[in-house]
């Protein structure tokens, strides 16, 4: 295998198909970054075995064929070429790289070595604005859940009707949003890793450009500008969603979005490090009261605003109320309660696309 390409191009290509590289692995070529050349193409793959990315770049191509090299070690080492034309060879030695009057040289392991992939998959399909899937993703990925103790929960349910509904919750707060399918050929509900959901986020653009999202057999295939993200889909019963978000409350309360993050930023400067981040809001005579308590101090602010039904104290993680306030895209949100240890919902104003529900805690102070 020989080939010339541009540096920048390559160590932007590799910086993306090394986010699937393995990191702690048994097998050492899931940690490898395999690189096939043909035609006037250079593609590079990496999969961890859960999730695989593929990019093609355009190389002149001097001896066609296919190796793996170090994942890391490569991305990091092509990354301080970005300014230079770069060869890269085999040779006996393993994968020679050349660029003005340098060389260096890196192991690799047999191509012959790497799993095989189906990237034609397609039994599903649906086909998005980039822009309207870049945003749904946005609204809901931050609510999946970290930890392994339910993996399920690692994923967001997509399901594909007459729109996109995403649905992710962590067991502390959930997030529910739509979109618009501009076509489809069939109705489908799978459960796609956050992770996966993230790659696929940052391939997108905010623009009116179209995509193509494809399941089938428990895999999830998106393909955009010479990138392919493959991934494999989550198993398993998911909460429903009509059993957890209400839709009656005792006290609805619309004010300002940026008036209310301000507050609340502040008041977390003081529980910085604490346990549950804990904030209050105390709800009435038309003002929103955001304070906070802790052994550096105590904060209180008012936030104007319009409440309907009985006044309510209530508190609650701000960095979950925080997240879903800066996913919500109108500057009057809403907050909707029934009483001060039930779940309460955070909302625009007027357009309903999107949902948040967030657990309170119980304040011991």
């Amino acid at each position: 295998m020989k080939f010339v390409c541009d540096g920048s191009t390559l160590a932007e290509a590799v910086m993306k198909v090394s986010k699937a590289c393995a990191v702690r692995t048994t097998a050492p070529v899931m940690e490898c970054i395999k690189l096939e050349a043909y035609g006037e193409e250079l593609t590079l793959l990496a999969t961890d075995g859960e999730l695989a990315i593929s990019k093609a770049i355009k190389a002149e191509i001097f001896e066609e064929g296919a190796v793996c090299v170090p994942g890391k070690l490569f991305s990091d080492y092509i990354g301080k070429l970005a300014e230079e034309e770069v060869a890269l060879s085999t040779t006996d030695r393993g994968l020679e790289i050349r660029y003005k009057d340098a060389s260096s040289c890196f192991q690799t392991v047999s191509a012959e070595e790497f799993p095989k992939l189906n990237l034609e998959i397609g039994e599903n399909s649906a086909v998005m604005k980039q822009k309207d899937l870049r945003t749904i993703i946005a609204q809901t990925v931050f609510c999946c859940a970290q930890d392994d103790s339910r993996p399920v929960l690692k994923g967001c349910l997509m399901e594909f009707k007459d729109r996109l509904t995403a649905f992710a919750l962590d067991g502390y707060r959930l997030a529910l949003a739509d979109a618009d399918i501009v076509a489809k050929s069939g109705e489908t509900t799978v459960i796609c890793p956050a992770r996966t959901l993230t790659e696929i986020s940052r391939m997108l653009t905010d623009d009116e450009e179209e995509i193509t999202i494809f399941t089938e057999g428990g895999m999830l295939l998106v393909r955009t500008d010479g990138m392919t993200i493959l991934s494999r889909l989550y198993n398993g019963e998911f909460i429903k969603r009509e059993n957890v978000i209400p839709t009656r409350f005792t006290t609805v309360t619309t004010l300002s979005k940026s008036e209310l993050i301000s507050g609340v930023e502040r008041a977390a400067i003081l529980i910085r490090g604490d346990k549950n981040n804990l904030i209050t809001l105390d709800m009435g005579s038309g003002l929103v009261r955001i304070s906070s308590v802790s052994d550096l101090g105590n904060m209180a602010e008012s936030v104007p605003a319009g409440i309907e039904g009985v006044d309510l104290t209530i508190s609650m993680n701000a960095k979950y109320l925080l997240d879903a306030l800066k996913a919500l895209d109108e500057e009057s949100v809403t907050l909707s309660f029934n009483g001060p240890i039930s779940p309460f919902i955070l909302q625009n104003a007027e357009k309903k696309g999107a949902l948040y529900l967030i657990l309170p805690v119980r304040n011991a102070q």
